[in-house]
């Protein structure tokens, strides 16, 4: 069981001991709290700490596994590439890739076992049934988490078949709500904690901060929709489209609307004007199908950024990539995130798969 410190992966180790399984908890050391980490050089530490405590409580083996080296090439060195090329990239997509499933599942096949678990709202099936050709269907389907405010199964798109068959969602059937109420009834011991709003495994750290210790400040010109310069920025790189907050601006809410590079101007605007960060289309990267590939074009359910809701689109083959054009207009795909794709079953969604968004295609304010 990936034990994180947190409410969700202390609630599903108590569910896979009450159900029979012999559970060994593992906390993932996978970034420490070096110079990077503004949240606090310990923030690493408490969690640990909670996660022993935990696994005291529920009278399990607890281990510390250590992945920072991996995390570090994968994850971290990504991010600031990614912000470097002005794109807003997804660091817990990239650890579950990369990291946090791949590699805790080798080590744990290794040891002996024969499922990881994590606390994600997502879920799994084993569909049976025939396709066209009269094979039968084996393979895994990834589903939405039962929680709709929670469900995290965007985060997991990456994954494969060989992963899937050993991967277990405890609470993937189950609210936030009822999560934190059985964890209050088990007294727990961090039934009570507030969830992580921060960076996977790096802390409730500022992006701006964060981004900051590798990349430097070049400021520019803020100007708004007319031309005008209003005041200035620290570097385009800092910022992502449709971003509100640290603009330091009065008379606002202002928006980021877009960039431009060559004058080193950033783009901003009244939330009347956000329909200039409206677009219908993207391109995306080489996909990645969880089950088989679907055939193309088609049309599906797309989720362009986590806790969006995933709207109709049609898809098609581009290049390597795809072509996503929704049918209705979406604010701020941004280059960087990732689109997953979903098709409705009768409880939730399953998802297909996706990929990163590389172009998005409109008329107005280049991203």
């Amino acid at each position: 069981m990936a034990l994180s410190g947190g409410v969700d992966s202390a609630v599903s180790a108590y569910l896979l001991k009450k159900q029979g399984y012999a559970v060994h908890a593992v906390f993932m050391k996978n970034f420490t709290g070096t110079h990077d980490n503004l949240a606090g050089e310990c923030n690493w530490v408490r969690e640990r700490d909670d996660a022993a405590r935990v696994a005291r409580h529920l009278k399990i083996p607890f281990a510390v596994w250590d992945f920072e080296k991996q995390y570090q090439r994968f994850v971290i060195d990504y991010f600031f590439h990614e912000y470097k090329r002005g794109r807003t990239p997804n660091p817990d997509v990239r650890c579950n890739q990369y990291v946090k499933i791949p590699l805790f599942l080798i080590r744990a096949l290794k040891e002996g076992a024969d499922f990881i678990a994590t606390g994600h709202y997502a879920g799994k099936s084993h569909p049976t049934g025939n396709h066209p050709q009269g094979e039968k269907n084996n393979l895994w389907q990834l589903l939405s988490g039962t929680d709709d405010k929670k469900d995290q199964s965007y985060f997991l798109y990456t994954l494969t078949q060989l992963q899937l068959k050993h991967l277990l969602f405890p609470v993937g059937e189950m609210t936030k709500p009822e999560v934190r109420k059985l964890a209050k009834r088990l007294k727990l011991p961090v039934a009570e904690k507030p969830d992580s709003q921060g960076i996977c495994f790096v802390g409730e750290v500022k992006i701006f901060d964060f981004l900051r210790t590798r990349l430097p400040e070049k400021p520019g010109d803020l100007i708004d929709t007319r031309g005008r310069v209003v005041g200035q920025h620290r570097g385009l790189w800092f910022y992502t489209i449709g971003q509100r907050e640290g603009l330091g601006l009065s008379n606002g809410p202002w928006y980021v609307l877009g960039r431009n590079w060559r004058a080193n101007q950033l783009i901003i605007g009244h939330k009347n004007e956000q329909r200039l960060i409206m677009a219908k289309s993207c391109i995306t990267s080489k996909p990645h199908w969880i089950n088989k590939p679907v055939k193309l074009p088609a049309v599906l359910l797309v989720r362009h950024r986590y806790r969006h809701p995933a709207f109709a689109a049609a898809i098609k083959k581009s290049g390597d990539g795809l072509k996503i054009n929704f049918r209705e207009p979406q604010r701020a795909i941004t280059p960087g995130q990732s689109a997953v794709l979903y098709k409705k079953n009768k409880t939730g969604l399953v998802v297909l798969g996706g990929a990163v968004i590389d172009k998005v295609e409109k008329t107005k304010f280049s991203w």
